[in-house]
């Protein structure tokens, strides 16, 4: 079912002005392995012996709903969410996980319910930080909404493609515009917060076929806003690449990994549940998911 998504006030930046939780249900929106390789450990990740503090911040994508175990059901955050997996393998000596469904930018400094600002984690010893962030500043609930019910219409076009690009505009692409700038206040203050801190930008995976495939049976957006949304997706994705690019931070690509395991795929392959399952949230990475986002996190940390 679909959780609640907050447009976010700008936040002050100090960087240059540089240019999710969806599920669908009819015609409500919400933003391969084994099961065995998806909970398995992960492999321990050699450091150079200093300490690992580490706090994860982030929306849905990070917190994993519906993933069991839940362990904050207000949160939709999980025990095997990929926060947790690279906590255990980089054997930190601290761990705060608040990452909460529905988060966005604005929450990082004010509550999201009777969740804490997130940014009360932080300390100024935390070493490592894991960001991701971006999709609820977009309203990806309402796009895809609009998007599903546009589809029921128009099945053979790309509707919601025409309907957010009316004379010449680019609504999304506007709105990922101003996120970035407040993308580049949250990375300002974690470094204020937290001077000592490592901080990694995470991607999202892909939600829809990278080659624009329709999957309408799955999936029910209008064959044409396949490939649209997946270009909408690769842009916010360029967005925080961009903002973590500024010398001081890392992108973490959690999308080319997961080319192959959308939503589209069936049991088993996909990385992205089509709708609520035992597995996951509807449109979110299962357990197999977070795996792969925490080895591509783990394998930017060694690099």
């Amino acid at each position: 079912m679909p959780f609640p998504i907050r447009r976010s006030a700008p936040v002050a930046s100090r960087h240059r002005p540089t240019t999710a939780a969806v599920a669908v249900a009819s015609a409500t929106v919400l933003l391969a392995g084994t099961a065995a390789t998806a909970s398995a450990a992960p492999a321990p990740v050699r450091t150079d012996g200093a300490p690992v503090r580490y706090v994860a911040l982030g929306d849905s994508f990070s917190s994993g709903p519906g993933i069991p175990d839940q362990t904050d059901e207000a949160c939709g955050r999980s025990s095997r969410n990929y926060p947790t997996l690279v906590a255990a393998s980089l054997g930190a000596v601290s761990f705060t996980d608040v990452t909460c469904a529905g988060a966005d930018t604005r929450h990082m400094t004010t509550p999201q319910g009777a969740a804490n600002p997130q940014f009360d984690a932080l300390q100024p010893d935390t070493t490592l930080v894991t960001l991701g962030i971006g999709g609820n500043d977009l309203d990806l609930a309402g796009v895809l909404t609009r998007c599903v019910l546009l589809g029921k219409l128009a099945p053979l076009g790309a509707p919601c493609k025409r309907s957010y690009t009316l004379l010449g505009t680019d609504e999304i692409g506007s709105r990922i515009a101003a996120t970035a700038t407040e993308v580049a206040a949250v990375l300002d203050e974690i470094h204020g917060r937290s001077p000592q801190a490592r901080v990694l930008v995470v991607g999202y995976p892909s939600i829809v076929p990278d080659d624009g495939t329709a999957c309408r049976a799955a999936v029910p957006l209008a064959e044409g806003d396949f490939a649209w949304f997946r270009d909408k997706q690769k842009q916010l994705n360029s967005m925080l690449a961009r903002e973590a690019g500024n010398g001081r931070d890392t992108y973490v690509d959690a999308y080319a990994p997961s080319i192959g395991h959308d939503a589209c795929k069936p049991q088993g392959v996909r990385w992205i549940e089509p709708e609520q399952t035992a597995e996951a949230a509807g449109f979110h990475p299962n357990a197999a998911g977070h795996r792969s986002t925490a080895d591509a996190t783990l394998a930017t940390l060694t690099r």
